[in-house]
């Protein structure tokens, strides 16, 4: 009955072969064994007599030149011969096969040799399924593989399985790897070191952290873990970033490589074998490397002490270690260091570091380029340049990745002329990467004739930018006029030469626009009030993603209304608004600010309160942007009184209020001469702990001074300035007396002083003690406790008086 089962099954292995090749060749079946006899007899005018053994030579030689067709019609006079063929007729032809790939020309052999009822032999098998999953047909390396066991000629099938489960690994489908588990299991086939540490890869692919663990379970149950079991264990919990298991394995694995010997040899191929007799475990019976979930394993769980490991003192005097167990060493303390790195642990990278120094290993590029990025991304940039340093002290080149990694922290800290050295070190660059984080930096700092000098080295290189790199470039030469400057006839001109150019190389390289870049494309036509345009661009949008999908499209309707409210377009943007709600394209809470922000150039309450309205329905609940805007429209008439109220009713609503906000008030306030309501704001500004800025004491002052109030106007500017301080730096009481040597100096370079002293601080602090000293010049001291101001108490005690009320 065996026999009968293998004989129907591998007659449907046949013809599935014969399917497949007649798909490969256009629909006909030209293995077809009939049609080779037919032809063979028609060339030659009879039956072909037997061909020696020198025609498997023949055979082969045809395969490695790539003649299919002779090597098809080779195969077939073989098989014509008189002798009686065995499955060793065929082995070579199968072994290249394998090599080479072929897998057709395995189904065209396999078909031959079950239609000469051959007694195929395990390395037949062997060979066959190696040929079929290096070519991809895993479903018809697995039909073989099912019909192995029950065929008495194949006795070594676990390297086939193992085989197997690689080109799962190579090919990332895990369904055959599961379907190969319940096949070893059912065949009660076993499983040695060469197969956990296949299912090691897989586990990794699929991100299962938990799996590992439970090979490692069952790994270590029957055997004791040799180097390269541990080297493997150690890459595996590295790649799934369990650093304290990895940490663990790595000084299991140097106790090892010190206190025993070590059976570490290379192949033929320059890989890394273990000479130790490697017995298959017994199955278990039911274990899949895919059904193992969090709850049957946890990380937190994985305790090697347990595995009689003893203590991990390594005595480094008792040996000394072969150069293969030296790099599988070195390679092993690499990944655990570039592990530190992933999570950011630099102080285990250091302890490692100095280990490997007492261990004799000396670190490699690729050591330090792990150690590097651990400790740049904990301790910052310039703790990195120091390690580089020190790497060029001993001769050691870094790696372009490590330059790149230094590259893109320089420029993330708009250190441009550090990042820019380091990008030019660089040898081979192949991901733009690096330099698009150069010219993120340089459109932070609004510098693009950095920019530019940077694009150069990129098309000298033949650097293909990518997606990113137009975004940034749409950012950055989008724009020709200075920042609140107004669009001109020339320089719309110029905007819009700068975007043909970069989409003409965009079609160059083809790349399409993505959400970003023509969002970017939309800034900058809104920017220069290229209305016409803005709209054209915007339709292009619509058309390039689905109005269905939020994330791309809504906040490219988002980033129009906002260009037509900032140029007062307010019919224009109503239109636009309907048009989206109308389509089917959700509006979110930056959509309805807008429009409520567009409400206040026509001063339409009564639309602004329906937008709310729609805004609750949706789900979004108003923040301090939204109060910004409806304040507009009723300071807009001057109503005051209605403004303090809505701001009372947001607190209540619990909307934590921002500077714009407040800012917007006093603006309005100063304007019209409000004095009350500036002092009142002034007060609950300070009350819900919003610091001042610039703005705010510009606004506070010029409305004092427009009174005719100027004894108050410094003392008010003094008291706002102090707040800024105190707000910006932390440290005020210890820097005291520096500060107020500036403030207070009698010198002419006293001024462009405290601009050097502080040009890597925010703004606010130069211009607060800007302030101070030309007060402290028009005779008013300073105060650096503001609470003590006769003005600050006076405001404290008003808005007491109301309750905390405006």
């Amino acid at each position: 009955m065996p026999k009968l089962i293998s004989k129907v099954r591998a007659s449907s292995i046949v013809q599935r072969f014969s399917k497949l090749t007649a798909i490969r060749n256009g629909g006909k079946e030209v293995g077809d064994y009939s049609q080779a006899m037919r032809t063979f007899t028609t060339s030659n005018g009879h039956v072909g007599e037997p061909v020696s053994r020198s025609g498997q030579k023949q055979i082969v030689d045809a395969l490695v030149l790539g003649e299919r067709r002779r090597a098809v019609s080779l195969l077939y006079e073989f098989s014509l011969g008189k002798n009686k063929l065995s499955a060793d007729d065929f082995a070579s032809i199968l072994q290249s096969c394998a090599r080479l790939p072929d897998p057709l020309f395995v189904m065209e052999t396999w078909k031959i040799m079950e239609e000469k009822e051959i007694n195929i032999s395990d390395k037949c098998y062997s060979l066959a399924v190696r040929a079929l999953c290096k070519g991809g047909y895993l479903k018809e390396a697995l039909g073989l593989m099912s019909i192995m066991g029950e065929n008495t000629n194949c006795y070594s099938m676990l390297p086939i399985y193992n085989n197997f489960l690689a080109a799962c690994y190579e090919t990332q489908t895990l369904d055959y790897a599961n379907e190969c588990m319940d096949l070893m299991e059912h065949q009660m086939v076993g499983k040695n070191e060469i197969t956990y540490a296949q299912l090691l890869k897989l586990a990794v692919l699929q991100q299962n952290l938990s799996a590992v663990h439970e090979i490692w379970k069952e790994c270590s149950k029957f055997y004791s873990l040799s180097l390269l079991s541990l080297r493997k264990f150690i890459w595996s919990f590295t790649e799934l970033r369990d650093l304290n298991s990895a940490h663990t394995a790595l000084q299991h694995m140097v106790r090892l490589a010190f206190r025993e010997n070590s059976y570490i040899s290379r192949t033929a191929e320059g890989r890394f074998c273990d000479l130790r007799l490697d017995i298959p475990a017994p199955s278990s019976g039911n274990w899949s490397f895919i059904d193992v979930s969090l709850d049957t394993v946890g990380s937190s769980n994985f305790d090697m002490e347990r595995q009689s490991l003893g203590s991990m003192e390594t005595n480094t005097a008792r040996k000394t270690l072969s150069a293969s167990v030296m790099k599988l060493l070195r390679w092993s303390f690499n990944d655990v260091i570039h592990a530190c790195a992933q999570v950011q642990n630099c102080d285990l990278a250091e302890q490692l570091m100095l280990q490997m120094q007492t261990l004799g290993l000396q670190p490699s590029g690729s050591t330090y380029d792990g150690f590097i990025r651990a400790i740049a991304t904990t301790r910052g940039f310039s703790d990195g340049v120091e390690v580089l340093k020190v790497m060029q002290e001993k001769n050691i080149k870094p790696r372009d990745s490590t330059l790149a990694v230094l590259a893109v922290m320089c420029s993330r800290e708009l250190e441009l002329n550090l990042a820019e050295a380091f990008l030019d070190e660089m040898s081979k660059i192949h991901n733009p990467h690096p330099y698009n984080a150069y010219l993120e930096a340089c459109d932070v700092l609004d510098r693009p004739e950095r920019a530019v000098q940077i694009l150069a080295k990129m098309k000298r290189l033949n650097l293909q930018p990518n997606i990113r790199t137009y975004e940034l470039l749409f950012s950055l030469f989008g724009n020709v006029n200075a920042p609140y400057e107004e669009g001109n006839m020339l320089s719309q001109v110029d905007v819009a030469k700068r975007i043909n150019t970069i989409e003409m190389d965009m079609m160059k390289n083809g790349i399409q626009h993505s959400h970003l870049s023509l969002r970017n494309v939309l800034k900058a036509l809104g920017t220069e009030g290229m209305i016409k345009e803005l709209i054209q661009y915007l339709r292009v949008a619509e058309n390039r993603f689905s109005r269905y999908d939020t994330y791309m499209i809504t906040p490219v309707y988002n980033t129009v209304l906002h260009s037509l409210v900032e140029a007062k377009e307010s019919q224009m943007a109503t239109q636009i608004f309907k048009s989206m709600v109308s389509s089917g394209v959700p509006p979110d809470a930056a959509t309805y600010n807008i429009m409520i922000d567009g409400c206040s150039i026509v001063g339409c309450f009564r639309s602004a309160l329906a937008l709310i309205s729609m805004m609750f329905r949706s789900g979004f609940n108003p923040q301090a942007v939204t109060l910004t805007g409806l304040l507009k429209i009723l300071l807009r008439s001057e109503d005051f009184d209605g403004a303090l109220e809505l701001l009372n009713r947001g607190i209540s609503e619990g909307i934590q209020l921002d500077l714009l906000l407040y800012n917007t008030i006093f603006q309005v306030a100063a304007e019209k001469v409000r004095i009350d309501v500036i002092e009142l704001i002034v007060e609950h500004m300070h009350l819900q702990g919003v610091l001042p800025d610039p703005s705010t004491c510009s606004h506070v002052f010029v409305a004092y001074v427009d009174h005719g109030f100027y004894n108050t106007a410094m003392e008010a500017l003094q008291v706002l300035s102090v707040r800024m301080i105190a707000g910006v730096d932390k440290d005020t009481d210890e820097k005291r007396t520096e500060l107020e040597n500036l403030i207070l100096g009698e010198d002419s370079e006293d001024e462009p002083q405290i601009l050097e002293t502080f040009k890597d601080s925010k703004e606010y602090l130069t211009v607060a003690l800007l302030q101070l000293r030309w007060c402290a010049i028009l005779g008013y001291p300073v105060s650096w406790s503001p609470s003590d101001s006769p003005w600050a108490r006076r405001l404290s005690s008003n808005l007491a008086s109301t309750n905390g009320l405006l």
